[in-house]
C-alpha cells in the first residue's frame, strides 16, 4: 500500500489537481477578452454592484479548504506543510463529487487570533470555506470567529460533516434495531471536536440529552468533575453512579467511539442492552475491532471509519453536497437545519434500491439495507441529486439564503443531467486518453 500511495501522488507529475481554462484562450483576441484590456469591464461592473463577482467570475463554484495542519486525522499534529496531500485530496473530492473548484490553502499558523484574521481577509477569493484537521480547541474558537463574519458558508467538516453521516447512521441503525430515537441511552467516547459536534446533532434528531453519557480519557464526563472546558461542561452527566467507561456502556444502546484503538471490551460490549448499534470511529483501528464485536454480538450493527467493512462511514457522503446546495442558494452559513437535513437525505437513499454500476464497484457486498447496508456508497451519484435539494429547502427555510430556488424539482434534475454528463465524459477521458474499457 505505501509504495502504491507514494507513486499515485507523484506520478506522472506530482500532486491531485490542476487549474483547467473555462474559456478559449486560442486567439489574441482570446487573451484580449481575458485579461487586459477586456478584463476591465468585469471589473467595473463588480465595483458598481458587488454581486455581479457572481456572474462574471467563479466564486460561487469555489471552495477553499483550509487547515494549519494541526490535527490530520490518524497523523496528529505534522504542521501545514506535511497536511497538503490531504487538503489536496480534500480538494479533488469536491470537485468529482460535487463539480465545485476547490483549493487547498495549508496556513503555518497555529494561533487562533492570526489564524482567524488571515482566513477573513482572503474569505472575499471564495464562494465557501472547509476549515480541515484543526486540533481542539483551537477549532472551536476558529469556527465560531469565522462562520457569519466573511459573509459565505465557513464549516469545519471534522466536526460538522462527521457528526451528518453519524447521524444518518444513527437513524438506519435505530430502524434496523427497531428503536425509537427518543428512548435510547448513548455513549460517546471521547469529547473532542468530532464527538462534540455529533452529540449535539443526534440531539437535535431526537436523542434526549439526560440519556448520554460522554467519556474521555479519565472515563465519565459528569457534573461532579472540577474545571470542564465549556464543550465537556455541555454533556457532563448529573448521575452518581458512573465513573468509567465500563460502567457507562452496561444497559447502553448505542456506542459512538471518537477516541483510541481497543477501548471497548468484549466484555463491555456483552454488558450492552439488546440489539445495540456501535459506532467504533478511531482510525485506522477501531475502539473494538469488527470480528472480535462480531463474535461477541449476533444481535449488533457495527460501522467503523474504514472502507474495507461495510457501513463505513465517511464525510465524502456529506460535505460535497452541503457545500453544493450553499453555494447554489447563496447560503451566508451552513446552519443545522441544513445539516439535519442533509442526515435525513443520505439516510433516506440508503433505503433505496442500488443501481447496477454502484453494485458492480463493490463486489461481493450485499447492499440491500439492513445490517450491514446503513449508509449509501461513496460512489453512488444519486447523493449529488437527492441531497443538496434537500440542504436547499432547510436553508430557505431557515431564512440563510440570498438566491432561493423555486423549483427543486428542477434543480435536482439539473444536477442529475450534470451528474451523467460528467460520467460520460470521465469515460471518453478514460477510453481515449488511458485506455480503460467502457
Amino acid at each position: 500500500m505505501r509504495a502504491q500511495a507514494l507513486a499515485y501522488h507523484r506520478y506522472p507529475r506530482p500532486g491531485k489537481v490542476e487549474i483547467v481554462p473555462t474559456k478559449p484562450f486560442y486567439t489574441p483576441h482570446d487573451l484580449s477578452l481575458a485579461y487586459s484590456p477586456g478584463v476591465a469591464f468585469p471589473c467595473l461592473e463588480i465595483a458598481k454592484d458587488p454581486d455581479n463577482v457572481y456572474r462574471y467570475t467563479g466564486r460561487g463554484n469555489t471552495v477553499a479548504v483550509i487547515s494549519n495542519g494541526t490535527s490530520v486525522l490518524g497523523l496528529g499534529n505534522i504542521g501545514a506543510l506535511a497536511s497538503k496531500p490531504v487538503m489536496e485530496g480534500k480538494a479533488l473530492l469536491f470537485k468529482i463529487f460535487a463539480g465545485l473548484d476547490a483549493y487547498d490553502i495549508e496556513l503555518d499558523e497555529a494561533d487562533p487570533e492570526r489564524f482567524i484574521a488571515i482566513v477573513k481577509a482572503m474569505s472575499p477569493s471564495f464562494g465557501g470555506i472547509n476549515l480541515e484537521d484543526i486540533k481542539a480547541p483551537e477549532c472551536f474558537a476558529i469556527e465560531q470567529g469565522l462562520v457569519g463574519q466573511c459573509g459565505i458558508p465557513v464549516m469545519h467538516d471534522d466536526q460538522h460533516g462527521t457528526a451528518v453521516i453519524v447521524g444518518a447512521s444513527l437513524i438506519n441503525a435505530l430502524e434496523v434495531q427497531g428503536k425509537n430515537i427518543s428512548d435510547i441511552r448513548m455513549v460517546v467516547n471521547g469529547a473532542g471536536a468530532a464527538a462534540i459536534a455529533c452529540t449535539r446533532l443526534m440531539v437535535r434528531l431526537g436523542v434526549r440529552v439526560e440519556n448520554v453519557v460522554m467519556c474521555d480519557s479519565k472515563g465519565a464526563i459528569t457534573t461532579s468533575r472540577p474545571s470542564l472546558s465549556p464543550q465537556k461542561a455541555e454533556f457532563a452527566s448529573a448521575r452518581t453512579d458512573i465513573v468509567s467507561l465500563a460502567d457507562a456502556v452496561r444497559g447502553a444502546d448505542v456506542f459512538v467511539g471518537l477516541s483510541v484503538a481497543d477501548v471497548l471490551s468484549p466484555e463491555m460490549l456483552a454488558s450492552m442492552a439488546e440489539r445495540p448499534v456501535v459506532f467504533a470511529l478511531a482510525n485506522p483501528n477501531p475502539e473494538i475491532a469488527r470480528d472480535v464485536a462480531l463474535a461477541t454480538r449476533t444481535d449488533l450493527v457495527y460501522a467503523t471509519g474504514r472502507s474495507d467493512y461495510p457501513n463505513q462511514i465517511n464525510n465524502v457522503l456529506g460535505f460535497p453536497y452541503l457545500f453544493r446546495a450553499a453555494l447554489d442558494c447563496r447560503a451566508s452559513v451552513i446552519n443545522e437545519d441544513m445539516k439535519v437535513a442533509a442526515a435525513y437525505a443520505i439516510a433516506a437513499l440508503a433505503r433505496e434500491p442500488v443501481s447496477r454500476q454502484v453494485k458492480e464497484l463493490y463486489p461481493g457486498e450485499k447492499l440491500v439495507f439492513g445490517p450491514d447496508y446503513i449508509l449509501p456508497k461513496p460512489f453512488d451519484r444519486r447523493l449529488l441529486s437527492t441531497v443538496p435539494p434537500a440542504v436547499v429547502k432547510a436553508a430557505m427555510d431557515s431564512g440563510v439564503c440570498e438566491r432561493p430556488i423555486d423549483d427543486l424539482g428542477r434543480y435536482g434534475r439539473i444536477l442529475r443531467r450534470y451528474v451523467n454528463d460528467s460520467d460520460k465524459a470521465l469515460r471518453a477521458f478514460l477510453v481515449s486518453s488511458v485506455g480503460v474499457s467502457s
